[in-house]
């Protein structure tokens, strides 16, 4: 994967974390598989936080690991596993955060891989004038905050002992709320989430069939 950088956050200041290690039971395969026009969500993911000038990049895998691996183009990134997937998106951010320890980073942009609606400048914003102290989140509206979330790397422990279960960093971000900094987004992102399929969207092939999985706005996918 081939991405030019634009200017934003400086690579060895701001690491991208892609969480994409869910099963989808909801959606009816992992959405790291699943096609948005045109590309992967995964790819996706990884295409914003590097257009956004974060680096490293780096995603966590899951449930079909091997496929995802197969079938998208994540040579952008670096590419981690966690064997316990299952036990929530705790123990995903958890494997992000200590795979980024041994980096230069300073803070970190953390991205679900199904809010294909987040942009680069979305992901610019949160990360500027990143420093190992800060928190932010995007902000879409009166009470609504979301994706992106930066995580300043003095943050990145406590982070870590928090998150269990499907929490993330949302516990450890509402015990610090005054210190939270909200960017507004909704001008530039939609932080919508891609939980079930489209209205006419039909099931994938099987592993190693040749059709095209369709878009997960229902268009058929490229094969």
């Amino acid at each position: 994967m081939q991405l030019s950088r634009t200017p934003g956050p400086s690579p060895a200041a701001v690491a991208g974390l892609v969480l994409a290690a869910g099963a989808g039971r909801r959606y009816g395969r992992p959405k790291a598989l699943v096609r948005h026009r045109g590309s992967l969500l995964v790819e996706r993911a990884v295409r914003t936080l590097v257009e956004a000038g974060c680096g490293p990049a780096l995603v966590v895998l899951g449930a079909a690991a091997d496929r995802v691996r197969a079938d998208a183009d994540l040579s952008a990134a670096r590419v981690v596993g966690n064997p316990r997937w299952a036990t929530g998106m705790g123990s995903s951010l958890r494997v992000g955060l200590r795979a980024l320890a041994g980096t230069e980073a300073v803070a970190v942009v953390v991205l679900l891989v199904d809010m294909p609606g987040v942009s680069a400048e979305a992901v610019r914003r949160v990360a500027a004038d990143a420093t190992p102290a800060c928190l932010a989140t995007a902000g879409y509206g009166p009470g609504r905050r979301g994706h992106p979330v930066l995580l300043g790397r003095e943050h990145w422990a406590g982070v870590c002992a928090s998150a269990v279960g499907d929490s993330g960093a949302g516990g450890y971000l509402r015990q610090r709320l005054a210190r939270v900094r909200i960017v507004p987004c909704a001008d530039v992102a939609d932080d919508a989430d891609l939980d079930v399929p489209p209205a006419g969207a039909t099931a994938p092939p099987a592993a190693g069939a040749t059709a095209a999985a369709p878009d997960a706005d229902g268009r058929p996918g490229r094969g």
